[in-house]
């Protein structure tokens, strides 16, 4: 599965133009695309920086906006035209005219903003929106039990940034709600470093180590028939845990572990409040789960 990212060829994105072919390569073709052009000489160092820049920006932002570079020493009407003092100096065109635009050096992450505001400006939409919309897609399709379909979306986005956490976490969790459980364990453990430790990466290892649970959860209705029979059976209890939790009832798994955690919060190592955190790293932060779980367990904290 390929995202539809409006690709164009390197050579037609990015080119060398001269005061001849200015009016066609910047004022004409800013006509249906944005264009970005870099005025610049050789014998200007910070131009020799901000150039591979600024190429690879217009590149990411495949096919949205395109780049023109001119050498101000054999295009000096033209910069006088421009007004350029200085150099290396950047403007962006759409429609014939200029719509944004820099002097100077800048740094990477500012280079990438204007690029942005500069294809938001022409009524696209930037890769970074692009690519959150494709994640949004895919987390819908999970959350409405497409697993496949998921999955292929969040590798398509991974294809166009492999250290996109989110597309990462989902694709783990793509293959968790596939019952995938040694693939999903595989991809965490191949995670890049870049991203191996992010919110999204340990959500994703929490949902693992619960599905795993799962697969040895007893039955629901004994394993409450034995805490009903005996409430202070602690072992029950987090059995029955661990059973709701595997049955979707996240709430319920979380109040019998609070409650075994207010009987005796030392139980098995703490195995109660460790099995809470699992589950509040699992589920949303903004989850009502996992607020109100969390409120309920520091007020027996702290009190």
């Amino acid at each position: 599965m390929e995202l539809n990212l409006g690709t164009a060829p390197d050579a037609d994105l990015i080119k060398d133009t001269t005061e001849a072919t200015f009016m066609a390569d910047v004022i004409e073709a800013s006509q249906t695309t944005p264009v970005i052009v870099d005025f610049w000489a050789p014998w200007c160092g910070p131009c020799k920086t901000l150039g591979p820049m600024l190429e690879s920006a217009v590149q990411a932002a495949k096919g949205a906006v395109k780049m023109v570079k001119l050498n101000v020493d054999e295009a000096q009407m033209i910069a006088g035209q421009m007004q350029i003092q200085s150099i290396p100096t950047v403007f962006a065109f759409f429609k014939g005219q200029p719509v944004d635009g820099f002097q100077g050096a800048q740094p990477e992450s500012e280079i990438k903003a204007f690029v942005d505001r500069v294809v938001k400006a022409a009524g696209g939409e930037a890769p970074g929106d692009q690519l959150a919309d494709a994640v949004d897609a895919a987390e819908e399709m999970l959350a409405e039990g497409a697993a496949s379909d998921a999955a292929q979306t969040f590798a398509a986005i991974l294809g166009e940034d492999p250290n996109h956490a989110g597309a990462y976490g989902g694709m783990v969790r793509a293959h968790i709600a596939m019952d995938n459980l040694d693939q999903a364990e595989a991809l965490l453990n191949g995670a890049p470093i870049e991203i191996s430790e992010s919110p999204e990466l340990e959500a994703a290892h929490a949902q693992l180590q619960l599905a795993r649970q799962a697969a040895d959860a007893g039955p629901v209705a004994e394993l409450t028939a034995a805490v009903e029979a005996d409430p202070q059976n602690q072992q029950a209890r987090f059995d029955l845990a661990q059973a709701l939790y595997a049955n979707g009832d996240a709430e319920g798994a979380v109040t019998q572990l609070l409650e075994l955690f207010r009987q005796d919060r030392e139980w098995n190592d703490g195995a109660a409040k460790t099995q809470l955190f699992t589950i509040f790293d699992a589920l949303k932060p903004n989850d009502p789960v996992v607020l109100n779980g969390r409120r309920k367990l520091s007020s027996m904290i702290f009190a």
